[in-house]
């Protein structure tokens, strides 16, 4: 193992790293409070890892979703816990993100020179909250199903401010006029692909300007 490490120092660098790390200064006023954003992101992880789980026996179709979702639960031997936990980690997520987003603003976390932390904070604060939206439809039960007709008819509000970009929305999410196997397949790829990849992207745009600019003050 001592070579492995040696050559991965050689070329990586690695005890350097861990040092600005660990060499970082952590204000005095933090206390359990500044640990929701901490909360959040582990939270975040859960939802991969059982998610990517999930999706090894979802099948993302209008005649099947319902069935491979029941299976999962019924079947699938530890089916069940692997979906509480994808479910229950989802609650977690938001309420500590609400959490989160309380403790920052009393503290001041939007203001000078935190502004941009701040907006990639409401950039996550959109995603989780697509994460929810999306993720609710995927079972495709009676629930799930008008959940998505529901939301996907929203954008024809649209309409009143420029006449006819509501309806062009509409049709974009749910792949025609009415709500089917391209709505479905548009939230599952949304919610598998698309958000996954633009979260960690603004995670670490997150992570960087918080390590740079630090933790707000006190109350």
């Amino acid at each position: 193992m001592g070579q492995v490490y040696d050559w991965c120092e050689e070329r990586l660098e690695i005890q350097s790293i861990s040092d600005d790390i660990l060499s970082k200064y952590v204000p005095a006023h933090v206390n359990i409070f500044y640990c929701f954003g901490g909360i959040v992101f582990t939270s975040f992880l859960v939802q991969v890892a059982s998610g990517f789980a999930l999706t090894i026996y979802y099948r993302p179709t209008v005649v099947e979703a319902f069935g491979s979702v029941q299976a999962l639960i019924y079947s699938l031997n530890q089916g069940w816990l692997v979906r509480s936990i994808h479910r229950w980690s989802s609650a977690v997520m938001v309420t500590t993100l609400i959490l989160h987003i309380f403790r920052v603003y009393l503290t001041g976390g939007f203001k000078k020179p935190r502004e941009l932390i701040w907006v990639s904070g409401v950039l996550l604060a959109l995603a989780t909250v697509s994460f929810g939206v999306t993720g609710y439809s995927l079972p495709w039960d009676q629930v799930g199903y008008w959940a998505c007709k529901i939301v996907t008819a929203l954008p024809e509000a649209f309409d009143d401010l420029i006449p006819g970009i509501g309806k062009i929305l509409v049709i974009g999410l749910r792949g025609g006029l009415s709500v089917g196997q391209l709505t479905l397949t548009r939230f599952y790829s949304i919610h598998t692909f698309v958000l996954p990849v633009a979260t960690l992207v603004i995670v670490l745009i997150h992570f960087t300007m918080l390590r740079k600019q630090g933790i707000s003050g006190p109350l």
